[in-house]
């Protein structure tokens, strides 16, 4: 977890370069969540109120908001908020985006929030995509270690027996990830803020790789929230993308899922929604 940083922690010499941007900063106010940033805060200025955050430029983290800088110019403005500006001063990096009030999207089976989800996730798929990060490349590069390791002690038993299988599946699933659309890759109920409608926050982790990619992640993050893997992916069927993708490149990226997940975040609701997925598509 990120060390988080105070607004009044920051060098003088910082907050000054972000209050010529803003004017004077009146209250500084810091959400609970996050976790990829040194300062995350909402800036009450003379200007009205901007959402700060940034890292300090030694940190492994800089590359992130980097790359969020370089997908910004890109992103309508009902798709996500607007950076209004970024610093690079006296050691840190800094973003400012618009402000937008809204809570993050309730997932569960029935939520009025389902549909401004969707919109959102159709508005990604109408974006030009940058080039030079191709997700499949990146995927292959992080499962080659989690397919040559052993399994943790905690691992589940039913991933266990089915090693060989999983291990399988997954190391197909790079070869189904090539494409030029934009790809958000973390679509969790906290990237997205609702109010009138949905807005995609956080695009440290985009990519260009194949359009199915983003609905399918979403599965997973509807298994977690209540949703069984029959249901969810009667969902995801909305989206053009999904509905045309190989079956085996679905199971492939669950099983894929389920390896990066299980060696990192083992146990949690978002790993066990990852396996209960995959035993769906591997026993069709």
């Amino acid at each position: 977890m990120t060390t988080r940083r105070d607004w009044h922690d920051l060098p003088d010499g910082v907050r000054r370069a972000v209050e010529h941007r803003t004017g004077t900063v009146r209250e500084a106010e810091s959400p609970a969540g996050g976790r990829n940033s040194e300062l995350a805060a909402t800036l009450s200025t003379d200007s009205g109120r901007v959402f700060c955050k940034g890292v300090t430029t030694g940190s492994s983290l800089a590359v992130m908001h980097r790359n969020e800088i370089a997908v910004s110019p890109v992103l309508p403005e009902r798709l996500a908020p607007r950076l209004l500006w970024h610093l690079d001063v006296d050691g840190w990096l800094l973003l400012g985006f618009e402000y937008v009030s809204g809570y993050h999207a309730n997932l569960s089976p029935g939520s009025p929030d389902l549909p401004a989800v969707a919109e959102a996730v159709q508005e990604i798929r109408q974006v030009p995509a940058p080039s030079g990060r191709p997700m499949a490349a990146q995927w292959a590069r992080a499962l080659k270690p989690e397919l040559e390791s052993p399994p943790p002690a905690d691992t589940d038993p039913w991933s266990v027996a089915n090693a060989d299988r999983l291990v399988a599946w997954a190391s197909r699933a790079p070869d189904h990830m090539d494409g030029d659309s934009l790809v958000h890759s973390d679509l969790n109920p906290a990237n997205f803020l609702v109010a009138k409608r949905a807005w995609v926050i956080d695009w440290a982790w985009w990519r260009t790789g194949a359009a199915w990619i983003d609905p399918a992640y979403l599965v997973i993050r509807l298994i977690a929230e209540g949703h069984d893997a029959g249901a969810a992916e009667k969902w995801a069927l909305q989206f053009d993308s999904f509905a045309a993708a190989p079956p085996d490149a679905l199971t492939a990226y669950s099983a894929s899922v389920l390896r990066l997940w299980e060696r990192r975040f083992a146990n949690t609701p978002a790993t066990n929604a990852a396996r209960a997925w995959t035993q769906y598509r591997v026993h069709q």
